[in-house]
C-alpha cells in the first residue's frame, strides 16, 4: 500500500462558523496507481492534496481527525524534520498556473538544481542531471533551455519545467493539482500524455486533482468524486464513467460538452436538486 487515508477531516474556523473543508474521507492508493479526485471548486480537492504533507497551515486550519498513512507512517504524526524529508522527496506537487509556481528571477537550471541539492546529495554532476530531467519531460535543446528564465518559456514549457522539478527527487507519489488549467486545449492534451508516459516509465503513483471529467478517462485507474468535503463516489474509472451511482457524479458528467451533439444549452449543476436527492 502506497497511501491510505482514513477518516480525514480538515476544518476552518471562519466568521460565519465552522467550515468542514474535508469531512471524514477515506481512500487508498497502490504503488503506480493513478487516482483522479474530481469535483467543483470548493469541494475539498486541493485541501485533501495539501493535507497529505500538512501543507495546509494550522492555524487557520485544524486537522480534526483521521490518519494519512504513507508507506506505513502517519504524516499527521510526523515531526517537522520528518515531514521535510517527505515533501518533495517522497511526495511531490505540480500546481496550476505554472507562471506563478516558478520564480521569475532565477533560471530554469537553478530552480531544478535546488530540489536536487536539497534531497539528493549523491548527485555529483548537477548540470547533467538537470539536462536529463528536461529531456525526460520533452524539452528540446535542454542545455540551452536550462539557462532561460521563466518568462522566456511558453506556458506549456513552463509546466514541463514544473514537472521536471517535481521529478527531481524520484518521488513515489506525484500530486498534480489542476495541472492543465492555464493551458490551451492542445497543450493540455500534451501535458496529460506526458504524465501518462512518465507514470509508465517511472512507476510512480499519481493523484490528479481536477474538475474536468473529460481528461481523466485515459489516465486514471480509479476516481474519487468529492462534494462539499466528502467523497460521494469512489471506484474504478470505467465503472464510475459508465455507471455513475451518485446524483452529483451524474450531474458532473452531464455538464461535459460533446462533439457532434445537437445544439442545446449546456447543462449546469443545480445544487438544490442534488441536496434534495441526497436527503431523499
Amino acid at each position: 500500500m502506497l497511501l491510505e487515508v482514513k477518516n480525514l477531516s480538515v476544518h476552518f474556523a471562519t466568521d460565519v462558523g465552522l467550515v468542514k473543508a474535508v469531512d471524514g474521507i477515506r481512500f487508498t492508493m497502490q504503488p503506480g496507481e493513478t487516482l483522479a479526485v474530481v469535483g467543483e471548486s470548493g469541494s475539498g480537492k486541493s485541501v485533501t492534496a495539501l493535507a497529505l504533507t500538512r501543507l495546509v497551515p494550522s492555524p487557520p486550519a485544524r486537522y480534526a481527525g483521521g490518519e494519512i498513512i504513507f508507506k506505513g507512517r502517519d504524516t499527521l504524526k510526523m515531526s517537522g524534520e520528518e515531514l521535510r524529508h517527505v515533501r518533495g522527496a517522497e511526495i511531490s506537487y505540480i500546481f496550476q498556473e505554472p507562471s506563478t509556481s516558478l520564480n521569475p528571477v532565477f533560471t530554469v537550471r537553478s530552480q531544478i538544481a535546488e530540489a536536487i541539492e536539497l534531497h539528493r546529495r549523491d548527485v555529483t554532476d548537477i548540470d547533467a542531471e538537470v539536462e536529463r530531467l528536461l529531456t525526460l519531460v520533452g524539452i528540446r535543446d535542454p542545455r540551452l533551455r536550462m539557462r532561460d528564465y521563466p518568462h522566456q518559456l511558453s506556458g506549456g514549457m513552463q509546466q514541463r519545467v514544473i514537472i521536471a522539478m517535481a521529478l527531481a527527487c524520484n518521488p513515489s507519489l506525484l500530486v498534480a493539482d489542476e495541472p492543465t488549467t492555464a493551458l490551451d486545449v492542445t497543450i493540455q492534451a500534451q501535458i496529460m500524455a506526458l504524465l501518462k508516459e512518465l507514470k509508465q516509465k517511472l512507476g510512480m503513483g499519481i493523484m490528479l486533482i481536477t474538475h474536468n471529467f473529460s481528461i481523466v478517462a485515459d489516465i486514471a485507474d480509479n476516481i474519487a468524486v468529492m462534494f462539499r468535503g466528502r467523497i460521494v463516489e469512489y471506484g474504478s474509472t470505467q465503472t464510475v464513467l459508465r455507471s455513475p451511482q451518485h446524483p452529483y457524479t451524474k450531474a458532473l458528467l452531464e455538464c461535459i460538452p460533446r462533439l457532434g451533439a445537437h445544439k442545446h444549452r449546456l447543462k449546469t449543476i443545480n445544487h438544490a436538486e442534488i441536496e434534495a436527492a441526497l436527503r431523499g
